[in-house]
């Protein structure tokens, strides 16, 4: 190539390794986004499906699925968290979880009962609206737990004494250990109801959108380029016409 030397042969394999690894990156990434906008669309449709029968998806959900499912039983009003400050809006608050004792099982359900936002004047923790104490149905999407992060001090669960308990985490080990009881391998997010005094909004929790799947994607295509462009220039022929004094005779 014109104004270009060839570059060594070590330069030329890194460079190739390089892009292909670049490129497989990016392409995983896409994958990723495909799946995620997937199953996004599963979540949506599940929000206006039939119930299903609770019993026959407790234990074993299916994967990337989730079941909007019908249960009895009665609520652990004794025992209830929050979730301090979900990324549920722009207001801070709780997310209320309150255990469950569902027919026919010996593991509990850990429903989320759904959002209460702070006082905006005091910025006080809000008053809980009543649960049923009585046996009652509960009717919402079977889906996975919030997601867990690092908490500094360990389990906050363990140093509190009263309740309700509050964390900023809520990791299912952690509150079976509390409780003294094994909970069942998902939550239930409860339908709507706008006499409940509980703001509930079916949204999956991804951790990684699929916009950012594709970020992540254009960051590793890049990286291709990127390198393809540095062998390009590191290896220009600075001796090129282009780069030498003209001379008399030019």
């Amino acid at each position: 190539m014109k104004g270009f030397r060839r570059p060594p042969w070590w330069a030329l394999v890194l460079t190739i390794a390089g892009v292909l690894v670049f490129l497989c990156l990016g392409q995983w990434q896409l994958h990723r986004a495909q799946g995620k906008e997937a199953l996004v669309r599963r979540y949506a449709a599940a929000v206006s499906a039939a119930p299903v029968d609770f019993g026959a998806v407790a234990a074993n959900p299916p994967a990337d699925a989730f079941p909007r499912v019908r249960v009895h039983g009665r609520y652990r009003l004794d025992r209830i968290y929050l979730l301090d400050n979900p990324n549920h809006d722009s207001r801070g608050g709780v997310e209320v979880f309150v255990p469950f004792v569902a027919d026919g099982q010996a593991a509990l359900l850990l429903v989320d009962a759904g959002f209460l936002p702070v006082d905006v004047d005091t910025g006080a923790a809000p008053a809980l609206p009543p649960l049923p104490a009585a046996p009652t149905t509960l009717q919402g999407l079977y889906v996975p737990p919030p997601p867990v992060g690092f908490e500094m001090g360990g389990d906050a669960l363990a140093r509190q004494t009263r309740w309700p308990k509050t964390a900023i985490f809520l990791a299912p080990d952690q509150v079976a250990a509390d409780l003294g009881q094994p909970l069942l391998p998902r939550v239930l997010a409860l339908d709507a109801d706008p006499a409940s005094g509980y703001r509930r909004r079916h949204t999956l929790d991804l951790t990684m959108t699929p916009a950012r799947h594709r970020a992540y994607a254009f960051q590793w295509f890049s990286f291709a380029l990127a390198a393809v462009v540095l062998l390009l220039v590191l290896n220009r022929d600075k001796r090129s016409p282009s780069s030498r004094p003209m001379s008399r005779h030019d």
